[in-house]
């Protein structure tokens, strides 16, 4: 699976970051919940398809909430979800919609305290990243506009007509599979200066991290 790379645009206790400009290595965050106040496919999804079309949608999805009760799969109920929503759009038409989605909730979503901790490593030249379970596809203008060297996300797959199929491209990104991504990037003996989450999807992540930020941000726009 190919993996997009960005080009630059621009400790637990958040405010104690060193200013001081050196190499800091790499550095993960989250997106849902620790970047942003809410998960950003489901605000896509509901953005895009409008309130009636949404509220259908849910209720057909019905059955696949039930059955999540039992497995607990989340990748299972958001491939669901995006075969429901997605399927038979195309890669571009995706792509123009996820632009539109970012500009306009960007200012709405991104946390001001995970923002100005992201500066700060920025500033410290750490090679920042993005490691989500969301739709790589989805986030890419948000990492894009945060700068980020390299977003590494859940990948939907496309048919032959680049039209979304509804499943998706590798396993979910979450939990293990964060780490498993992490290595392919940056090798197997791969040590992050630093990771920020808020789940338990983030739990491998954080503990190949030498500081580790578990739901430090809670600022709102």
């Amino acid at each position: 699976m190919a993996k997009r790379q960005l080009r630059r645009i621009g400790g637990s206790q958040v405010e104690s970051l060193d200013e001081q400009i050196e190499d800091a290595g790499v550095v993960a965050f989250d997106f849902d919940g620790t970047l942003t106040t809410h998960d950003s496919y489901t605000a896509f999804l509901k953005w895009r398809a409008g309130p009636t079309r949404y509220n259908l949608g849910l209720a057909k999805l019905a059955p696949a909430a039930i059955s999540y009760l039992a497995h607990r799969n989340r990748g299972r109920i958001k491939a669901a979800a995006t075969r429901e929503f997605l399927a038979g759009v195309s890669r571009e038409r995706l792509e123009a919609d996820a632009r539109a989605f970012a500009e306009l909730m960007a200012p709405r979503m991104l946390r001001p305290d995970a923002l100005r901790t992201w500066r700060r490593w920025a500033q410290r030249r750490a090679k920042l990243v993005i490691v989500t379970a969301s739709p790589e596809i989805i986030v890419a203008p948000f990492a894009r506009g945060l700068g980020a060297d390299l977003l590494i996300g859940t990948e939907l797959k496309f048919d032959a007509r680049d039209r979304v199929t509804g499943a998706f491209d590798g396993p979910n990104c979450r939990g293990p599979e964060k780490v498993r991504r992490l290595q392919e990037m940056f090798g197997p003996d791969v040590r992050l200066r630093a990771a920020y989450g808020d789940t338990s999807g983030d739990r491998e992540m954080l503990a190949i991290a030498d500081e580790r930020g578990y739901r430090v941000f809670q600022e709102k726009p």
